[in-house]
């Protein structure tokens, strides 16, 4: 997800597990089809009222943004309301509960689980070619796509690119090992602290690693669906990580407070870092020059290159009163121009691959790497239980990179509490 609404989503979606009714109000093991859903979308205009919900500064800001798909569709009326992330999943369970949803939902992709039962499915003709396959899977529960992927967020590699010359370093890192040689020798240049800043521990560490596990073929869970998190993939992704603290290139007892890993990698005390696309704006805000530093996609590790992916969805919910013309708006926010203009608006990545190719985005160096990386990106399981999980990794690889813990004890104990955690189901 998008930074700053990934942080709040985050939040929210740990309260899952104290909120008995979840499964009542929101999700089963069903999802078949009523009599008035859409299983194909029509060629006419949209028509009638539109009730849209969504978050945060989305939601403030689609308001004005949806005026051009009402010039387009004169017949239509849309009514956005902006919903706070921090009390959002409360509300969506809480109006599922009573049946008063809105017609379209922005849903942050770690949600789509939790309330997969109040979503209509997607209609067989809406397009998904423009969509890539990480993206796309943000938007499945069970395998049926159940969510359009509005908007992305990944991360990608940050790098000093004045400190790497000092160290001698005149391009980005291709692989694991050269990631690894960078830190160490960017690491001996005056002034640099960490050679890369990877989170020890505290809340999203783990997740924050990710691309780490999935570049080494990690997959967190198997076609059974069941956890796999004692294996050969993962403990070579662990040890991996494990090696930067073992040799001092990352410390172990970094702030992790909000905006202090930017602080020094503006100043210099740390010199290579993955961030998501926001991180660009906060760099520019805390006074850094754009000169200093480059963005690259993750290096490739024994498998491939591929980072985490995040963002948001856009659903219709069951009990929309207007569903033609609910997939008809989806349709339009997806339109490569659209996606375009919502960038402009919104500051957040296109799900669009054609929308990469306009030059506000492809003419962008600094952006061009997301692009890229879009192209290979894996999200966790859509299990409304992975939040209790990945909070077990933080903990748990904390205690590892700390030394207080082996990487076989840690992976078997981690393995252990998923187990007793389970899927939800």
């Amino acid at each position: 997800m998008k930074r700053s609404m990934f942080k709040a989503s985050i939040a929210a979606v740990a309260s899952v597990a104290m909120l008995a009714g979840v499964a009542g109000c929101g999700r089963t093991n069903d999802n078949s089809a009523a009599a008035d859903d859409v299983t194909t979308i029509d060629s006419g205009k949209a028509t009638g009222e539109l009730t849209v919900w969504a978050m945060g500064n989305e939601g403030e800001l689609l308001g004005d943004f949806v005026k051009d798909f009402e010039k387009e569709n004169p017949d239509v009326k849309v009514k956005v309301t902006a919903i706070p992330w921090a009390s959002a999943h409360d509300k969506i369970q809480t109006a599922i509960a009573a049946g008063k949803v809105p017609d379209v939902m922005q849903m942050g992709t770690t949600w789509m689980a939790d309330f997969s039962n109040a979503f209509q499915r997607v209609p067989e003709n809406f397009d998904l070619s423009d969509l890539s396959d990480g993206p796309l899977k943000t938007g499945q529960v069970n395998n049926v796509q159940l969510g359009i992927p509005w908007y992305v967020d990944s991360h990608v590699l940050y790098y000093r690119t004045d400190i790497a010359r000092k160290a001698g370093w005149d391009k980005a890192p291709e692989t694991f090992d050269e990631l690894h040689q960078m830190a160490k020798d960017v690491k001996s240049v005056e002034g640099v602290k960490n050679g890369m800043a990877i989170g020890a521990g505290g809340a999203d560490s783990w997740q924050g690693t990710l691309w780490a596990y999935f570049s080494d073929g990690v997959s967190l869970m198997n076609d059974k669906k069941e956890w796999t998190l004692d294996t050969p993939e993962m403990k070579e992704a662990t040890e991996y990580i494990d090696r930067f603290f073992k040799e001092g290139l990352s410390s172990t007892s970094s702030d992790a407070l909000p905006g202090v890993g930017i602080t020094k990698f503006v100043s210099g005390e740390t010199a290579i870092m993955t961030g998501g696309p926001t991180t660009i704006s906060q760099i520019a805000t805390q006074g850094g020059d754009p000169d200093t530093y480059a963005t690259a996609v993750i290096p490739k590790g024994s498998k491939s290159s591929t980072s985490f992916v995040g963002g948001a969805d856009l659903v219709v919910m069951n009990e929309s009163q207007n569903k033609q013309s609910a997939w008809k708006f989806i349709q339009w926010m997806m339109q490569p121009e659209t996606q375009v203009n919502w960038y402009r608006k919104a500051s957040v990545l296109p799900s669009s691959q054609k929308a990469w190719e306009s030059d506000v985005l492809a003419n962008d160096e600094k952006l061009k790497a997301y692009g890229d990386q879009l192209k290979s990106t894996s999200a966790p399981p859509a299990v409304v239980t992975w939040t209790q999980v990945s909070a077990a990794g933080d903990r748990i690889m904390e205690q590892i990179h700390k030394g207080q813990i082996s990487v076989e004890d840690g992976l078997k104990r981690l393995q252990s509490e998923a187990d007793s955690i389970g899927i939800g189901e």
